[in-house]
């Protein structure tokens, strides 16, 4: 029984690496008994940061690793997009913005355990089917191991990053694809100022990438805000791209109450932006 016992820590320290967190239902199927993760937790080999999660302990826990866990572990399709992603592409640095707020995008809900886990942010959470027709996300890493190449079954819209000290495959928005998702966010969760400043750095961005994610996007309100602040900083990007082919649709969109009425773009702005820079 010794034996066996020793058996199953050797096999857990191979399938779970320090840091990392699984809930119960993953060791279940793994094989670890409800009595013997007690007994894992009492000597130590296990902690438990919230009710059903367990990691082999390793100093802090970050939300990096949370994420890593849910892509590769626990096998969720779900990314970091929006303004966390501008984050760790470096386009936000000079926002001098901490980050209290990572966006996951995906078919897949994260676990309810999520917000009960003390990472120093708040996770929220967008289904991006709401966003996208077809530049869903899909095709997580789902293996430590995997590749930070493209993937076939992936959209080139979504990236992956090593992260940490041994390279974990992080899954997220690139910036094209992040920046849309940024402008979904106004004016409730994200301000005009912000996006503005973002848009003003975004000077590389890949004029067909983001054709393929402004033609797929269901959103015209993001498109129609994709172009005022493209059109306000005049990238080298903008020129390659091909407004008719993009459904900007009718009407006007009244974004923000008392606010000054852009009729090139058909949508209400701030009284400050007063179009091109």
């Amino acid at each position: 029984m010794a034996k066996q016992k020793h058996g199953k820590l050797n096999q857990l320290e191979r399938l779970l690496p320090e840091g990392l967190l699984v809930d119960a239902a993953w060791l279940s199927r793994q094989g670890y008994s409800t009595g013997l993760r007690s007994q894992y937790v009492a000597a130590g080999w296990l902690q438990q940061p919230v009710r059903r999660v367990y990691q082999r302990p390793r100093g802090p826990l970050g939300w990096q690793q949370v994420v890593v866990s849910l892509q590769t572990l626990l096998a969720r399709d779900l990314v970091v997009g929006g303004r966390t992603a501008l984050e760790l592409h470096g386009f936000a640095h000079y926002l001098q913005q901490q980050t209290t707020s990572v966006t996951l995008y995906g078919p897949d809900k994260p676990p309810t355990w999520l917000q009960d886990l003390d990472v120093g942010v708040r996770f929220a959470y967008r289904n991006d089917g709401r966003l996208f027709r077809k530049q869903r996300v899909s095709a997580a890493p789902h293996r430590l191991d995997a590749a930070v190449a493209p993937h076939p079954g992936r959209p080139d819209s979504i990236v992956v990053q090593p992260w940490g000290p041994w390279n974990w495959p992080l899954m997220l928005s690139a910036p094209e694809r992040a920046i849309i998702e940024l402008l979904d966010e106004l004016p409730d969760q994200e301000t005009f100022h912000q996006a503005d400043m973002l848009m003003e750095g975004l000077s590389t961005l890949s004029p067909t990438r983001l054709q393929a994610l402004l033609a797929d996007c269901r959103s015209v309100k993001v498109k129609r805000l994709f172009f005022f602040f493209a059109d306000r900083h005049r990238h080298a990007w903008l020129k390659r791209l091909d407004r008719s082919a993009i459904d900007l649709g009718s009407g006007k969109r009244m974004l923000v109450k008392g606010g000054r009425f852009d009729a090139k773009h058909l949508i209400t702005v701030p009284e400050t932006f007063d179009g091109v820079q």
